[in-house]
């Protein structure tokens, strides 16, 4: 078993991740598995929409399996850790560009590869169980899967807020803050997902009339903050205006900020100010690959997940330790393509 179910049902195809004791965390197995069904779909004239989701009652994807990838790059060769990013990158890439709408239910955990898999989807469902982040910088990675395109667009500097503290969000701040496109109560989910089935080419109308009203989101309340704070693109201006602030939010986003890995807010950072001047989401896969290719391999990564989900210390030591002494060249050679014959390309097929 993969960890992903696929099914038919009415005029749908569906997707559920079944990977519940890992909190559905993708495996390259899992992705490649994805692929190949919504190219499948892609051509089926019985298929009129695509609905992703989870089974059994645990969260809806955690992320990519992490610790798998730093098992490639130490004990072996790194190339199943690149193959994995390969696949989950295609698969974020074919959501993205898929013809046929897809409706993804963030009924959960949704983290990491978990937003790669839900904000490339046309509709998408967050309820009173979402928990939405993108915590990779605790592990020196950057926030990827398409995260340089889509946190790139984002209002307010609310993109680089989330890829340099990893905060948390709810359903109704996923709404607010245009990640969610539509807020139902969960117990609706399941009536909500009989109906697209039955009448696809209604699916937005299904969830606009399902839909609950949700309780105020609390970061609304410190969007001037963020607006404020995070305004530069250099990781240094950003922790000068947290420390310059002597409010109780700032210091605790002050504090989040220094706990990340130095090399990857920078990379973030360059991402999303890139990003929001591209235009084709094919190149920006391609260049998150490149980046990612090189971050694994970096000792910050190993050590990252090391801190995390091996010791759970979660007392990292990065290298390098302070924002200053991250170099532009240094970011640049994470930055710089890939030999022609490593490249990224999209799904073939």
């Amino acid at each position: 078993m993969t960890g992903i179910t696929i099914s038919k049902g009415g005029q749908a195809a569906r997707l559920s991740l079944s990977r519940g004791k890992a909190l559905n965390a993708m495996t390259r197995e899992m992705c490649e598995e994805a692929l190949a069904a919504l190219l499948a779909w892609r051509s089926d004239g019985s298929v009129a929409a695509v609905i992703i989701d989870h089974a059994g009652e645990r969260g809806f994807c955690a992320g990519g399996d992490v610790a798998a990838v730093r098992r490639s790059v130490v004990e072996e060769d790194g190339s199943e850790g690149r193959a994995f990013f390969l696949a989950e990158y295609r698969l974020n890439h074919m959501l993205f560009s898929y013809p046929k709408p897809v409706v993804t239910f963030m009924d959960g955990v949704t983290m990491g590869g978990g937003v790669g898999i839900s904000l490339p989807a046309k509709f998408r469902v967050a309820t009173q169980n979402t928990l939405f982040a993108m915590p990779e910088g605790a592990i020196g990675l950057f926030p990827d899967a398409g995260a340089g395109y889509t946190f790139a667009r984002l209002p307010g500097r609310l993109g680089q807020f989330l890829a340099l503290t990893g905060a948390r969000l709810d359903g109704a701040e996923c709404l607010w803050a245009g990640l969610a496109t539509h807020y139902l109560d969960s117990a609706a989910i399941d009536e909500a997902k009989a109906r697209i089935a039955a009448q696809p080419e209604r699916a937005e109308a299904i969830l606009s009339e399902l839909s609950a009203t949700p309780p105020p989101a609390r970061l609304a309340g410190n969007a001037d903050n963020i607006a404020r704070h995070f305004a530069s693109d250099q990781l240094e201006d950003i922790v000068a205006s947290l420390a310059a602030d002597d409010g109780k939010w700032a210091g605790k986003e002050l504090a989040a900020v220094s706990a990340k890995c130095p090399t990857t807010s920078k990379v973030a950072l360059r991402l999303l100010a890139e990003g929001a001047r591209r235009e084709d989401f094919a190149e920006e896969m391609a260049r998150e690959y490149a980046i990612v290719c090189r971050m694994i391999v970096r000792s910050d990564f190993a050590e990252g997940v090391r801190a995390v989900l091996i010791d759970k210390d979660n007392a990292p030591v990065w290298n390098p330790a302070r924002p200053e002494d991250v170099s532009e060249a240094m970011l640049d050679a994470i930055f710089a393509p890939l030999p022609e014959n490593e490249r990224w390309s999209a799904f073939a097929g």
